[in-house]
């Protein structure tokens, strides 16, 4: 985060690794197929009182928004990996103690005829 952004000041909700099989893509066979997509978040939000209190309702759930994310990534076919990202973050900003949100979202077999790991995308969206 650049540097005087409130969302830099805050406390970070990390997931890792949350995997899915996903329709998305602009060839062909991806329209069709799922295949599998990795997604990472940083949720930025403030952790001050669920720190103190060690209660759920203080904080932000990241199992319900593990389930959020998994419904948005299989809810149909998207052409590009950056629709996907977008409209995650949106969902996670959907919550208004979220501050700002870091989405990372990966094909984990790209189409490509190269030894390519993965082909992703980062990005990060603020609440208005």
């Amino acid at each position: 985060m650049p540097a005087g952004d409130p969302a830099a000041l805050l406390d970070v909700i990390e997931l890792r690794g949350l995997r899915v099989l996903a329709t998305v893509g602009v060839l062909p066979e991806e329209q069709v197929r799922a295949q599998p997509v990795e997604i990472d978040l940083d949720v930025h939000t403030d952790l001050t009182a669920a720190g103190r209190s060690d209660d759920l309702d203080d904080t932000v759930d990241y199992g319900a928004l593990a389930d959020e994310v998994v419904r948005v990534a299989t809810s149909g076919h998207v052409a590009l990996l950056e629709h996907l990202a977008t409209t995650v973050a949106d969902t996670v900003l959907a919550d208004q103690r979220v501050v700002a949100v870091t989405v990372a979202a990966r094909k984990l077999r790209p189409p490509v005829p190269h030894d390519l790991a993965s082909s992703g995308v980062r990005l990060t969206r603020r609440q208005p």
